[in-house]
C-alpha cells in the first residue's frame, strides 16, 4: 500500500515552507508577517493552506494565529511555535517548529525533538497508540519536563484533519492501534508547567458546521456562506475574510455564528501552570514496510 502522491506533495510543500520560515522568526518580527508569509507560500507552492498558521510564543501552546491588523512582535528572548499545514485536493499534511529565540531554552528543544524522533522510529503497523505516548512521555521526562497530557497528535484523512485516533503524549494501556495505510500527525509538547492546558479568552481560528441549519441575519449568513464556499471543513482564520464582504462587520458576525453553533471556535491555548511549552511535529504515512516521514525537511537535524 503506497501513499496518495498528493498527500506526499502536500506534506512537501509544508517542510519546503517551514524550512524558508523558521529564519524569519526572530526578535522584532512581525507575528503576522509570518503568518502570512506561511500561507502565500503554500499557495506558490503548489497548495493550499490546510488550517491557519499557528505562531504561539512561549506559553501559549497552540492556536494563536494573528487577527485582523495584529501588531504583535515576537520577544528578545522565549520559545515561538509555528504550526503548519498543506493540503493538495485534500490530502493533508501537519508539522510545527520551535525556535528558541536566544538559545537560553536548548533543553525544552531537545526534550520535543527527541521525544518525536523517537516516536517516528516505533511506528509500525500494529503498534499501540499508547505505546508511542509512553515513549514520548519517558523521552520528555528524562528533560526533566513534563508532557502535555491534555494535547495529543492525530490520525488524518483526506478533508479531516482530525479523523479519529488520537496519539497521546503520556502512556496510557487501552488505546487502539496503527495500522498499514493510515496517516497521522505526531506532536509531543514539552513543559516546565503541570502538563495541563486552559482556553484563552481569544479565538482567530474557526471550522465550520456545514450542517448546522439554525436561521440569523442576513450579515452572519454571508460571513457563513462565504466561509462553507471557501474553507469547506478545514480550519481557517477570521482574518482571512476581512476585507472579502464589503458592508459586513466580520467580526460580529463571526461571534454571532459561533454563539448559534454554526462556526467552531478554537480558542488560543495555554499551559496550565503558564510553563513555557516546545513542541515539534511531523505528519507520518503507516507502511507495510516503512514509515514515510512526508514533512521532513532536507536540512533536518534527526
Amino acid at each position: 500500500m503506497e501513499p496518495h502522491p498528493d498527500f506526499i506533495k502536500a506534506g512537501k510543500i509544508a517542510a519546503e515552507v517551514m524550512r524558508h520560515a523558521i529564519p524569519h522568526v526572530k526578535p522584532e518580527e512581525s507575528v503576522l508577517k509570518i503568518c502570512e508569509l506561511v500561507e502565500k507560500q503554500i499557495v506558490a507552492y503548489g497548495g493550499r493552506p490546510a488550517f491557519p498558521c499557528n505562531v504561539s510564543i512561549n506559553q501559549e501552546a497552540a492556536h494563536y494565529s494573528s487577527p485582523y491588523g495584529d501588531k504583535r512582535v515576537f520577544p528578545g528572548t522565549g520559545l515561538v511555535k509555528v504550526d503548519i499545514g498543506a493540503h493538495v485536493n485534500g490530502h493533508l499534511s501537519d508539522t510545527a517548529y520551535t525556535v528558541d529565540l536566544d538559545g537560553s531554552y536548548d533543553n525544552y528543544i531537545f526534550a520535543a525533538r527527541n521525544a518525536l524522533n523517537a516516536a517516528i522510529d516505533a511506528v509500525k503497523p500494529g503498534v499501540k497508540l499508547g505505546e508511542i505516548g509512553s515513549i514520548i512521555e519517558r523521552v520528555i521526562k528524562s528533560h526533566n519536563l513534563r508532557p502535555i497530557h491534555q494535547l495529543s497528535g492525530h490520525q488524518m484523512k483526506p478533508w479531516s484533519l482530525h479523523a479519529g485516533k488520537n496519539v497521546p503524549n503520556i502512556g496510557s494501556k487501552f488505546t487502539s492501534k496503527m495500522k498499514a495505510g493510515e496517516t497521522y500527525a505526531i506532536e509531543p509538547f514539552a513543559t516546565d508547567g503541570n502538563g495541563t492546558i486552559k482556553a484563552a479568552s481569544e479565538a482567530y481560528i474557526y471550522s465550520n458546521d456545514m450542517k448546522n441549519k439554525k436561521k440569523t441575519d442576513r450579515e452572519s449568513r454571508r460571513v457563513r456562506d462565504a466561509a462553507r464556499k471557501a474553507f469547506g471543513t478545514l480550519p481557517w482564520a477570521s482574518r482571512w475574510l476581512h476585507g472579502k464582504l464589503k458592508g459586513v462587520d466580520v467580526d460580529a458576525a463571526i461571534n454571532n455564528l459561533t454563539h448559534l453553533g454554526i462556526l467552531r471556535a478554537y480558542p488560543v491555548l495555554i499551559e496550565g501552570q503558564g510553563g513555557m511549552v516546545s513542541q515539534f511535529e511531523h505528519t507520518v504515512f503507516v507502511g507495510e514496510e516503512k514509515t514515510i516521514v512526508t514533512t521532513r525537511r532536507c536540512n533536518e537535524i534527526v
